[in-house]
């Protein structure tokens, strides 16, 4: 699993039929400090994420099989949770009314 911060919304005019009326979102994965690190991608909404939440991706295909509940779905980075507070070491490196 990464942590990551939604920065966009993708758009898919026509995609797999597994994936109809579910949202991508574009995820920049970053420290449990906050900084940007590696290269964003693509991840399956389940929580009703939106731009500026911070999120957990789980990063395994089965994964996406067990939420969606098919076999054989392709999808790779599922959003599973969006994050309220991040500690570390007993120091609050992120909380979520921070951010807004």
């Amino acid at each position: 699993m990464i942590l990551g911060d939604v920065i966009g919304v993708m758009v898919a005019t026509i995609k797999h039929a597994s994936l109809e009326g579910r949202r991508l979102l574009l995820v920049h994965p970053v420290t449990p400090e906050g900084e940007r690190t590696g290269q964003a991608e693509i991840a399956l909404d389940t929580v009703d994420a939106g731009v500026g939440d911070r999120v957990l991706v789980t990063q395994e295909g089965h994964a996406g099989e067990a939420v969606i509940g098919k076999k054989g779905i392709p999808v790779r980075s599922l959003i599973t949770a969006v994050v309220d507070q991040v500690e570390v070491e007993g120091e609050i490196t992120y909380r979520k009314e921070d951010d807004r």
